[in-house]
């Protein structure tokens, strides 16, 4: 059932193939779905732009809030019971906003899609896949990423061709079908193999040591610059399809470049590996940063035409791409693989908050500076801003 790796680490075959399907269709489906079907919402309920991105928003904060929980279970119990229990709640959750009778209901189902998001997302399947994988794990993050980069791709498209012959309801509904078809089963019968102690060179740490790691100056650094440029780039995603609209592009123009721009994260991701063997973890995280904000840049100064529109699109799609592994890897670069899930979920929640945040300030800041380019060009100050705290994320020679 199981291959053996180097060392004593049990990697099942069935792991990564589940993963990489798991992740495509949660992400796709719990969080892609919502920028390509947000504009039919409010037209259908008359709830405003700001209020049910906000909702979303309200999804991205529980998710960063339950991750740290979720981080010290994973570390102890593995990822099967918690990925498939999450992948229930994300069922549950998306047919309650499919069928959301009020918008009280509405921001509650988004609440409970966030439970949904801490437990099936990226965190707990880089949990998984360090554990499973060990010194191999940059291989198989690549891998798992590479596929996750596929889920806008895959799903705005498909969720922009539904909502042509059916109501956003009705759209939300057979997402979810298709989410407990797929995640479910996958998560229990693919996770199933012995959760591998992890060695003795990584065992758990003294509270107080785990204490010294989150209050250290190279931590908070990091957790800042991550934290800042995680606001831009999330606020950049949602965003990309008004700004596309506004500049003239249809909504199904616009949903096919962010598709494309989920493509580009697949495509970035290829070079993740070969960037890190070459690189320094500073290096390569002042640079990720400072390439985010440069294309960030550019959409907001780029008028059109539409191909070119595009093209940027893809091009920061590679950037977030490499940007995902480079925060996947962030502890394990640092301070190695002991306490894995709780130290990535406490550097991951400010991340996820700002995340949170980002949609819901976005459309604010929108509204408040006269539209979507300007505040573009916000966001790139801000991923600029990141890469000064990047840089005082190094660690101190000893």
């Amino acid at each position: 059932m199981a291959s053996t790796g180097t060392g004593d680490r049990s990697r099942p075959r069935a792991v990564l193939p589940a993963l990489c399907l798991t992740q495509i269709t949660s992400w796709g489906i719990v969080y892609y779905a919502f920028p390509v079907l947000n504009a039919r919402i409010t037209a259908d309920t008359g709830w405003s732009t700001t209020a049910t991105t906000g909702a979303f928003s309200a999804a991205l904060a529980v998710s960063a809030l339950v991750g740290v929980p979720v981080g010290r279970i994973l570390d102890r119990r593995g990822p099967r019971a918690v990925m498939t229990i999450g992948s229930l709640l994300g069922v549950i959750a998306v047919l309650a906003i499919a069928y959301a009778p009020n918008f009280a209901a509405f921001t509650a189902a988004w609440l409970l899609a966030g439970v949904a998001m801490a437990a099936t997302f990226y965190h707990p399947a880089f949990a998984a896949v360090t554990r499973w994988w060990g010194e191999d794990r940059v291989r198989a993050l690549t891998v798992v990423t590479l596929a996750g980069g596929l889920a806008s791709t895959a799903f705005a498209p498909l969720t922009a061709a539904l909502a042509e012959h059916f109501s956003w309801r009705t759209t939300y509904a057979i997402l979810a079908a298709v989410l407990a078809a797929v995640t479910v089963p996958a998560h229990f019968l693919a996770l199933r193999a012995p959760w591998p102690p992890a060695p003795p060179h990584t065992s758990r740490r003294p509270a107080a040591s785990r204490s010294a790691i989150i209050t250290s100056r190279p931590f908070l650094a990091l957790a800042g610059a991550l934290t800042l440029n995680g606001f831009a780039m999330y606020a950049v995603v949602i965003a990309l399809v008004p700004l596309l609209t506004e500049r003239g592009a249809s909504p199904t123009a616009a949903a096919w470049a962010l598709g494309l721009g989920g493509a580009g994260q697949t495509l970035g991701r290829v070079f993740y590996t070969f960037l890190a063997r070459r690189t320094g973890v500073t290096t390569r995280t002042v640079a990720l940063i400072g390439a985010s904000g440069a294309t960030t840049a550019a959409l907001a100064a780029t008028p059109g035409p539409y191909v070119v529109l595009l093209l940027l699109a893809v091009a920061a799609g590679m950037v977030r791409g490499n940007l995902t592994l480079l925060q996947a890897t962030a502890v394990t670069d640092r301070w190695g693989t002991a306490d894995y899930g709780h130290l990535s979920g406490i550097l991951a929640a400010p991340v996820t908050i700002a995340g949170a945040l980002a949609p819901f300030a976005g459309a604010a800041l929108a509204t408040r500076l006269g539209g979507y380019a300007p505040l573009f060009a916000l966001l790139a100050s801000a991923s600029f801003a990141a890469c000064v705290l990047a840089v005082a994320s190094r660690k101190p020679v000893r």
